[in-house]
């Protein structure tokens, strides 16, 4: 579980820091603002980073039925990261300098504000958290391979007039030759 752990901290973390290059270089969003316009933008990246991490994390939407719990991972995912964003913003105080980087404004800007840092750091939390929660199947169909099927009808030796056994009841008496 805790490799599963690691494997979800480390996609989501990916996954946001797509979605941070993208605001970066193709919106120019190197810093969110405070206003109405710009806090919709950095509320709207935050939620797009959660679907995305919703879809792919843990079980993927193109795995065999997937489409349902990838789509409320999707949605919930979405609901999440405006939360944890609004978290960052509000209570983590934080300040760094990417402005070297070319990830952010020349001065120091708190975390919540930077696109390159809130995004990945929003996706991680969450892909840790859809990877843990996804247990793996395989070993369930292993067992299941080997055991019988339930209602199954089993050959029963020593007895020619007994025709099966599905383990819940005795097999009826034989009826005499008249």
């Amino acid at each position: 579980m805790f490799k599963r752990l690691i494997f979800g901290l480390l996609f989501g973390v990916f996954v946001g820091a797509g979605v941070a290059a993208v605001a970066i270089k193709a919106l120019g969003v190197v810093a969110f603002g405070e206003g109405g316009a710009a806090a919709l933008l950095a509320y709207g990246l935050a939620a797009v980073t959660g679907v995305l991490v919703g879809l792919i994390a843990g079980k993927p939407i193109w795995a065999s039925d997937a489409k349902i719990e990838a789509g409320l991972k999707a949605f919930f995912g979405a609901l999440l990261a405006s939360g944890l964003f609004f978290a960052l913003r509000k209570w983590l105080h934080v300040e760094v300098n990417l402005g070297s980087f070319g990830a952010g404004p020349a001065a120091a800007t708190e975390i919540g504000q930077l696109p390159a840092i809130a995004l990945p750091l929003i996706a991680g939390v969450l892909g840790a958290l859809y990877e843990a929660d996804n247990t793996p199947e395989a070993k369930d169909k292993a067992s299941a391979a080997a055991a019988p099927k339930a209602g199954a009808k089993l050959r029963v030796a020593g007895g020619a007039g007994v025709a099966a056994d599905d383990g819940d009841e005795a097999p009826a008496p034989r009826q005499a030759k008249r």
